[in-house]
């Protein structure tokens, strides 16, 4: 059985959920935290040795991290994943966007506002990021004041990429009211077949941290 390593609090960790959601991947998850430090762990790392969440592990052996390239070793062969190498590299072109343009602001925010002990401790980094992350939201709207979609007029692995981190910006400090086109997206996004909503789980089997690694 496929294994998810990550805990629901993470947005990484969500995109995958989500598509597992989507496709009816049956996986157990093994919940790693960040904020109990599991992820640097020694016997974490010899697992995935960049010592993040999201890492699916397979039956053969095979591990795999990064939220993007799970999306697409999934979404491949899919309705997830267009057929024409034009839309291929839109979508591609919109999570590189995530990672370097949305996630450093929004999901950084996110944690230091929310998983943090003294978020005041982080007011300077909270308050650099915010044009940015209104700067990624304001790209994101451009695009869907057009299209229902990001890519195609289809949803596809963008969409759940950018999904993850931006229904939660609230979270974050950005609030969503002078963004209708993401606010009717996210809704598009919540109706579709196989949705999951954050913080819920349908992995057959959860084993603790310490059950999975119990000489961690």
């Amino acid at each position: 059985m496929i294994t998810l390593f990550g805990n629901l609090e993470s947005g990484n960790v969500y995109k995958v959920q989500l598509i597992f959601s989507h496709l009816d991947v049956l996986h157990r998850r093994v919940d790693v935290s960040q904020t109990r430090g599991e992820p640097v762990t020694a016997a974490y790392r010899a697992l995935n040795p960049v010592g993040k969440v999201p890492a699916v592990l397979f039956d053969d052996g095979c591990v795999l991290s990064e939220s993007g390239a799970i999306l697409y070793r999934f979404a491949v062969g899919t309705p997830y994943w267009p057929a024409d190498l034009e839309s291929q590299a839109e979508v591609l072109r919109w999570m590189f966007f995530e990672q370097y343009s949305h996630e450093p602001a929004i999901a950084v925010n996110r944690y230091l506002l929310n998983y943090t002990e003294d978020p005041a401790a982080h007011a300077e980094t909270i308050a650099r990021n915010r044009p940015k992350g209104l700067h990624a939201l304001a790209v994101m709207e451009e695009r869907l004041l057009r299209a229902g979609w990001l890519v195609a007029d289809r949803y596809s692995i963008a969409d759940m990429a950018l999904f993850a981190y931006s229904h939660t910006a609230d979270q974050a400090g950005f609030e969503l009211r002078d963004f209708p086109a993401i606010r009717a997206w996210i809704r598009r996004v919540e109706e579709q077949p196989g949705f999951l909503p954050m913080l819920m789980d349908d992995a057959v089997e959860n084993p603790a941290f310490s059950d999975y690694f119990p000489h961690a």
